[in-house]
């Protein structure tokens, strides 16, 4: 479980540094660039200093200044990205079980805290017991899943360790949520997508580090 959940983490930027500043060392920039070259470093660092700040790239521009070769990568990456997010909306029945059991506990949970504020115990503790009894459901229906198969994992926020002691209990605060979540409990989006923005970017910035250099 721990191989695949590391699998799913982007390397930390400090060892990104160092493993481009070795692929660098290892593959120079030619010092002479052509005068169309230098035209296109400028060309793609201005887009670039622009995504960073948030603005958008057209294609059209993307086309202009990258190789062929460079534009089908954008693409190919952009339609990668879109079949994750389409396999995203076909969720398995069991995960929308499990979803809607978390979804129960959640609204009888916040109903409970509204009577309780407003001084109603019992109808509160009705609720409360309400909510506790759907996040157990909800616990059986997520073990269920992971023994049945581990790499359901990957559309959980977190690392599913369901041994004695671990994190993961029948408490509506520590049920993992779905990737495809809203809660405000979700630890983290599905490492596997990426906005349209930041797949350009990662195109551009290879684009600029190969630039002169030996492919």
């Amino acid at each position: 479980m721990s191989e695949w959940f590391d699998s799913q983490k982007k390397p930390d930027g400090k060892i990104q540094r160092l493993l481009q500043e070795r692929l660098k060392n290892a593959n120079p920039r030619r010092t002479a660039l052509s005068t169309e070259e230098q035209k296109r470093l400028v060309k793609l660092n201005e887009m670039l200093t622009a995504m960073k700040r948030g603005k958008n790239v057209q294609n059209r521009q993307l086309k202009r200044w990258l190789t062929d070769d460079e534009y089908e990568q954008f693409e190919s990456e952009w339609e990668t990205q879109k079949r994750f997010r389409s396999e995203l909306k076909d969720k398995p029945l069991e995960l929308k079980q499990y979803e809607a059991k978390i979804k129960d506990a959640t609204f009888y949970y916040n109903r409970a805290e509204g009577y309780s504020s407003k001084g109603k115990n019992s109808t509160a503790k009705k609720l409360y017991d309400k909510s506790e009894s759907l996040c157990e459901e909800a616990f059986e229906v997520l073990q269920e899943i992971i023994y049945a198969d581990s790499n359901m994992q990957t559309w959980f926020d977190r690392e599913i360790d369901l041994a004695q002691g671990s994190d993961i209990s029948a408490e509506l605060v520590s049920l993992p949520r779905l990737v495809t979540s809203r809660s405000v409990e979700k630890q983290r989006d599905d490492s596997r997508i990426t906005k349209k923005l930041a797949v350009k970017m990662d195109v551009v910035e290879r684009a600029i580090h190969n630039l002169g250099r030996e492919q």
